[in-house]
C-alpha cells in the first residue's frame, strides 16, 4: 500500500532537537559520554514537595475520570493568584484564562482558531518552532522576522513590510526569549501594542515558559500593559522543572481565550486532576524558583570564563538558562557544533541556524551563533569546564 503524506506535513522538516538527540546518540554508541547543552530540558528534579502533592493527589483523584476540559476551579485560581501576585495583573478564572498542555500544543494549536488559508503570521527568527509549524498546518503564511543583536533581539516590527503587515493576522513574540535571553521593555511593549491595534494584529506571546528565570530584574508580562487583542502562554516546565507533566495555561482577551477554548475541547480531554493539583503547589511556592535561579547563575559562573577562555565573546543573557553564542567568523553553525562534538570535548550545543528560518534577503539570523542550554548538572558543567581548559592545553 503506497502512504503519501499531506503536503503539509511534507513541508515540515525535522523537529530541530530531535536532531541534537541523534547527535547526543551517535556519541554513546561510540563509548563518549557527551555532556548536553542541546536540549533546554532541567536535569535537575521536580521539588520534592511537587512529587509529594502529585502522589497524595492521584489517590485523591483515583475515581474522579475525565478531568474539566479548560482547567479545574482550584487551578485556574491558583494561576490567577500567581499572576496577580507576579505581575499585578487581575484575570477572571472563568473567562480569562484556560489551562493547556504545557506550552508547546497550545502555541501549535491556536493559529487554527484564527487564520483562514493565505493569512500571514509574523514569526521572530530564531523561534520556538511550533510558532511556524503551527501557522502552516492552519494553512497560514510565516513571515520571519530576524532577531539581531543590533535591535537587542527585539523585533523591528516597524520594519515589516506594508504590504506583509496589511495581510498579518498574528505577530508572535517571546520575551523572555529563547534563545538569545533578551527581555522587553514596558516601552517597547507600549510602541508595539499601539502598532498592533493601528492594524488590528493579534499579539500572541509566550512570556511565561522563562519568565522567573532571570538574572537581575524581573522581567515583566504584556498584561501588564493591555489584554485587548492579546494572548499570553505560560507553563510551569522550566519554572518548576515539570518538563514531563505537561501542564500550563493562556491568558488574556476574552474573546481569544474563548476561541481558545473552543478549539481546545475539540482537540483533548484536558491536564489530569491529579497533575493540576501538582501545579497548584507549584505555583504556590516561590522559594524552589529562587533555588533554581542560583543554581542556574552557578553554572553560568562556571561555564563562562572557560568559553571566555576559548577565545569566544561571552554576553550574559538577562534571562532564560540559554547562552546564545557568537562563534568564530570562519566557521559556521553546524561546523563550530562539529567542533564541540570531538572527542576530546564531546559537549553538545545547538547549531543557532538550525533553531532559525530564513528571513528576507535570504539571511539567516541563527548563523554565526550556536546555542548552550545550561541543563546539565553542576558537576557536569564544572567537567565541562575542566574539558574546555584541557582541550585548550
Amino acid at each position: 500500500m503506497k502512504i503519501i503524506p499531506s503536503k503539509r506535513l511534507q513541508g515540515l522538516s525535522n523537529y530541530a532537537f530531535a536532531e541534537v538527540n541523534k547527535m547526543v546518540n551517535s556519541l554513546r554508541d561510540q563509548g563518549i559520554q557527551p555532556i548536553d547543552f542541546g536540549v533546554g530540558d532541567p536535569s535537575e528534579p521536580t521539588p520534592k514537595f511537587i512529587r509529594e502533592r502529585l502522589k497524595s493527589a492521584l489517590e485523591e483523584h483515583a475515581t474522579t475520570g475525565y478531568p474539566f476540559y479548560t482547567g479545574s476551579k482550584a487551578y485556574l485560581q491558583a494561576c490567577v493568584n500567581w499572576m496577580k501576585r507576579r505581575f499585578d495583573v487581575g484575570l477572571d478564572p472563568e473567562k480569562e484564562l484556560c489551562s493547556s498542555l504545557g506550552s508547546k500544543e497550545a502555541i501549535f494549536n491556536f493559529p487554527n482558531a484564527i487564520l483562514n488559508p493565505g493569512d500571514i503570521v509574523i514569526i521572530p527568527s530564531p523561534g520556538y518552532p511550533p510558532m511556524k509549524t503551527g501557522t502552516m498546518m492552519s494553512g497560514g503564511i510565516p513571515f520571519f522576522v530576524p532577531l539581531l543583536a543590533e535591535n537587542k533581539f527585539l523585533i523591528d516590527f516597524e520594519a515589516i513590510p506594508e504590504e506583509v503587515v496589511k495581510k498579518t493576522k498574528i505577530l508572535w513574540l517571546n520575551y523572555p526569549n529563547s534563545p538569545t535571553g533578551a527581555t522587553a521593555s514596558r516601552d517597547y511593549y507600549e510602541r508595539l501594542i499601539a502598532w498592533a491595534y493601528r492594524h488590528d494584529i493579534i499579539l500572541a506571546a509566550d512570556e511565561g515558559c522563562y519568565i522567573d528565570l532571570y538574572f537581575e530584574e524581573k522581567p515583566i508580562s504584556i498584561l501588564e500593559i493591555a489584554k485587548e487583542g492579546i494572548i499570553t502562554f505560560y507553563s510551569l516546565s522550566k519554572r518548576n522543572n515539570m518538563t514531563g507533566y505537561r501542564i500550563g495555561f493562556v491568558a488574556g482577551d476574552k474573546q481569544l481565550i474563548d476561541l481558545f477554548k473552543k478549539l481546545k475541547t475539540n482537540i483533548d480531554s484536558g491536564t489530569p486532576n491529579f497533575i493540576q493539583e501538582a501545579a497548584i503547589s507549584a505555583l504556590n511556592d516561590e522559594q524552589h524558583v529562587q533555588s533554581m535561579r542560583n543554581i542556574y547563575q552557578q553554572k553560568r559562573d562556571i561555564l563562562f570564563p572557560a568559553l571566555r577562555d576559548l577565545g569566544l565573546e561571552v554576553n550574559s543573557p538577562e534571562s532564560t538558562f540559554y547562552l546564545w553564542q557568537k562563534i568564530p567568523s570562519q566557521m559556521t553553525s553546524v561546523e563550530f557544533t562539529t567542533h564541540l562534538l570531538s572527542p576530546d570535548l564531546a559537549l553538545v550545543v545547538t547549531p543557532g541556524s538550525w533553531i532559525s528560518d530564513f528571513c528576507e534577503g535570504n539571511i539567516n539570523p541563527g548563523e554565526g551563533y550556536v546555542r548552550f542550554a545550561l541543563v546539565p548538572t553542576l558537576p557536569q558543567v564544572a567537567e565541562a569546564s575542566y574539558r574546555i581548559r584541557k582541550y585548550l592545553n
